[in-house]
């Protein structure tokens, strides 16, 4: 519910971004955040609870297209692109200590209401410092209000460039009246017919889409189950890695803040995608091995436990040839998978899953598996999954959102960074609520497969569709959609290929 409450803020906040001002959106959002927090932490029922997360998502989707907007267009040219990924940062590392601080509430009275409660204080912190923030300087000059626009401009800009600054922002708002007439008329149809804008929303809900369909929130919302599924059965080891993965990711995004305005952003997203086909390939390959090859379940170990056989396994015609991964696909009831003492790769027993079984098994120094087999190979699928991680949070994760802060003409921003971001939320709720169907039915292996072959066509997308923008002022990013053709060479320096363009 919080990410279905995430698409309609992304899809109004683009609205409200063009109407209102960046400022007053982000005040929006952190307020129904923090009413949202209050609202689960006082929920006496599960109804109550829902309302709450709606809210939380609304706040959430707003929030999420126009921060980095504002960062983006109140930063210089030469380090937009490290602040915009320092917000990612900041939502990583806020992923990570929110690890930190569930864990922290686990042993508190009242533990839920403690986690989802304390989440309206960030909400509230950030409210209280937005009043002492001045509103988008591009937006105010769009709005008429020249003479605030450019004292705010000053403020952020060396002397000897803001006035080229003031001049492209000028010549940028001339330009749209004289094209459309009025500066203030905007609709689809216009922003289709622009070349620059459909050039920018291509590049841009590409990467937002394309964001999601690698795997990356799968990865995140599930790392626990990947564990188990690699063959680690502790809840508590599973948690702890889950850990170590929100770690990677904030460390990702630090990566992302040194090298995107020295890289460029399409480099990275290439070295980006690159590494997590690799990583998915690896993946794919481990829990191909675990199914195949996963450990036999015997007889003598099965009967060792009384009157709690899995009931499939004891009317089973085949029963000699059940492994652990037959053993857990029963459903007549749910089955688990109860190691050897001696060895887990050893055969083992398959009974009926319950707490009560599971009990039982760990008294006698066994491991319960419920979600994936013992591998000797398991230890692979933590190297993938770091892999996909380290790799995929500088590009993949940082970078969408960055060109989509900077890459539309400024009439059209707020609207088609709306666009972009509403598309990147449903496609996180589509990925999300997939995966363990998609993974029931043709296997965590191919589930994993199918991601790559995605990255690979993110990959080609990227090359094709995607252009460079370091370094580049805001005004000149729409001058060089308007006469770009298809680049490939990504490779090349020189950051002004528009010029070259209207040489043509």
């Amino acid at each position: 519910m919080a990410v279905a409450g995430a698409i309609i803020g992304a899809a109004v906040g683009g609205w409200m971004n063009d109407r209102f001002g960046r400022r007053r959106v982000l005040l929006i959002a952190d307020f129904l955040f923090f009413v949202g927090a209050v609202i689960m932490a006082s929920a006496p029922g599960a109804a109550l609870l829902i309302v709450g997360r709606i809210f939380v998502g609304l706040g959430v989707g707003m929030a999420s297209m126009t921060s980095p907007l504002y960062i983006s267009e109140a930063s210089p040219a030469k380090i937009r692109g490290a602040l915009v990924s320092t917000n990612g940062f900041l939502i990583t590392g806020g992923q990570f200590l929110s690890y930190l601080i569930n864990l922290a509430f686990t042993k508190a009275p009242g533990t839920w209401r403690w986690m989802v409660g304390v989440a309206g204080f960030p909400a509230l912190l950030q409210f209280i410092l937005m009043l002492l923030l001045p509103e988008s300087p591009r937006w105010l000059y769009r709005k008429g209000r020249e003479e605030a626009a450019k004292v705010i401009l000053r403020k952020i800009y060396p002397a000897h460039e803001v006035e080229q600054e003031i001049q492209d922002l000028k010549e940028s708002v001339e330009a749209e009246i004289k094209e459309e007439g009025s500066s203030e008329k905007m609709n689809i149809i216009k922003l289709l017919k622009t070349k620059a804008v459909r050039r920018g929303l291509t590049a841009g809900v590409g990467l937002q889409v394309f964001q999601q369909f690698v795997g990356i929130n799968t990865v995140m919302y599930y790392s626990p189950t990947i564990v188990q599924l690699a063959g680690f059965a502790s809840n508590r080891t599973a948690l702890l890695l889950s850990l170590v993965t929100a770690g990677l990711n904030a460390f990702g995004s630090i990566v992302s803040i040194y090298f995107i305005d020295r890289t460029g952003r399409k480099k990275l997203l290439i070295i980006s995608l690159t590494g997590v086909v690799v990583s998915l390939g690896v993946l794919s390959g481990v829990f191909h091995e675990t199914t195949t090859h996963s450990p036999m379940v015997s007889r003598v170990e099965t009967s060792h436990f009384s009157n709690i056989t899995c009931p499939d396994y004891s009317s089973a015609l085949n029963s000699g040839a059940w492994d652990c991964m037959t053993c857990l696909k029963a459903s007549s009831p749910d089955c688990g998978f109860c190691s050897s003492p001696t060895n887990k790769l050893l055969p083992g027993a398959c009974l009926i899953s319950n707490d009560t079984v599971k009990d039982m098994c760990h008294k006698e120094t066994r491991l319960w598996y419920t979600r994936g087999c013992p591998s000797k190979y398991g230890w692979l699928a933590l190297i993938g999954l770091a892999l996909y991680i380290i790799f995929f949070s500088p590009g993949m994760g940082s970078v969408p959102w960055i060109m989509n802060s900077e890459i539309y003409p400024l009439r059209f921003r707020g609207l088609c960074g709306g666009i972009a971001a509403t598309a990147n939320w449903i496609s996180n709720l589509i990925v999300a609520q997939s995966f363990l169907s998609l993974k029931e039915a043709i296997g965590t292996s191919w589930t994993f497969l199918i991601f790559g072959v995605i990255s690979v066509m993110a990959l080609l997308f990227v090359i094709i569709y995607v252009p460079e923008t370091k370094g580049l002022p805001i005004e000149e990013i729409e001058k060089m959609l308007e006469g770009r053709a298809l680049h490939y060479k990504f490779w090349e320096k020189g950051n002004k290929p528009h010029e070259k363009s209207q040489a043509t």
